[in-house]
């Protein structure tokens, strides 16, 4: 994963090739809406923000509109006043970003939505790790979620990750072969956990902070 600091889209003017996908992190003010996004997806696009067109799928996972093609596809995540997109070209993103927080039912949920496994192993943490250890989770099946064109009423039990210091692993997905998947932890600094999942061969990730564009 290459990170790139400080980049306006405009400086980034090629899409991403074949092998790539492209992540952009931005501030999302409060109230800003899609508007961050709409603004790099124009720039990707090259007309302007108000010209974007996006729809909606089956289970509400926001892509553009055929009228600009189908070069590209894209998914975004926010949390706070942070966001993450994915651009790509060829294949279904999915990404997930949450912010770090303590979520003091953290066991009580795994318990309940994620598979008796992944609950076990999260018992076996002291609570600050534990605290990290389910955000990491939640973000991974969110954004393989995301990739599938699903929502949470997919089922949460109905996949399984795998997290140790080497990185993600998809280990199970009900309907599908898992090792056809990609499953990508995000370097997006220590108050936030980020992942990004798709369907397909390895890419690389090129990861850019937007800079003020004043």
């Amino acid at each position: 994963m290459q990170a790139i600091d400080g980049f306006l889209p405009a400086k980034v003017a090629e899409p991403p090739r074949a092998d790539e996908i492209h992540v952009w992190r931005l501030h999302r003010p409060k109230g800003a809406g899609r508007g961050p996004l709409l603004a790099l997806l124009a720039t990707y696009l090259g007309i302007a923000p108000e010209a974007v067109r996006l729809v909606s799928g089956e289970h509400g996972r926001p892509a553009l509109d055929a009228i600009h093609g189908n070069a590209l596809d894209f998914n975004w995540s926010h949390s706070g006043e942070q966001a993450l997109v994915a651009v790509t070209r060829d294949i279904t993103p999915g990404i997930d970003l949450e912010l770090q927080r303590t979520r003091a039912s953290a066991l009580e949920i795994a318990q309940r939505f994620f598979t008796a496994e992944e609950a076990a192993w999260l018992g076996t943490l002291d609570e600050d790790t534990r605290h990290a250890a389910f955000l990491e989770l939640w973000t991974a099946r969110e954004a393989v979620l995301k990739a599938l064109g699903r929502g949470l009423a997919f089922g949460l039990d109905r996949l399984s990750i795998h997290s140790d210091t080497s990185g993600l692993a998809l280990r199970r997905l009900d309907g599908d072969d898992p090792a056809a998947w990609q499953l990508r932890r995000l370097d997006v600094g220590a108050d936030a956990f980020a992942a990004l999942a798709w369907r397909g061969t390895p890419r690389h990730i090129r990861l850019f902070t937007l800079a003020d564009a004043a």
